[in-house]
């Protein structure tokens, strides 16, 4: 699935570099939990927000093989900063550093709350990168 969406119409070859693939939701909406899941990793999870405030980085590696840088940035309630860790969230994705620029968004969101989560949702989706919503 991943690989499929990353992959896109024109396709990316198998020696591209790894695709980076960020993980944007708001806070407690089960980010961290995705992320320890898909890389193997053994980030504090808390049922509070404010538990990850810097972005975290773990590799997937795809059945076929391809690396996949996954991040996982701070919660954040909208892409219009208010505070130190949705700044770090924003400059991620809309690529305040080039280098930073996912190559595919995942916006992770809590069914209990759609109307907050897909407030969030839309704000990305004006960005134009490519998007699923888990």
């Amino acid at each position: 699935m991943v690989e499929a969406v990353i992959r896109g119409p024109g396709g990316l070859s198998p020696t591209a570099q790894p695709a980076r693939v960020a993980l944007l939701g708001n806070p407690n909406c089960g980010k961290t939990a995705l992320f320890n899941l898909l890389t193997g990793s053994r980030q504090k999870v808390a049922n509070y927000a404010g538990v990850t405030v810097e972005r975290k980085e773990g590799t997937l590696v795809t059945p076929s093989g391809r690396r996949v840088f996954v991040l996982d940035l701070p919660g954040a309630y909208s892409l219009n900063a208010l505070s130190a860790d949705e700044a770090v969230t924003r400059d991620v994705v809309t690529g305040q550093r080039v280098a930073d620029l996912p190559d595919l968004l995942v916006c992770v969101t809590d069914a209990t709350n759609l109307r907050l989560n897909l407030r969030l949702v839309l704000e990305a989706k004006k960005l134009g990168l490519p998007m699923v919503m888990a």
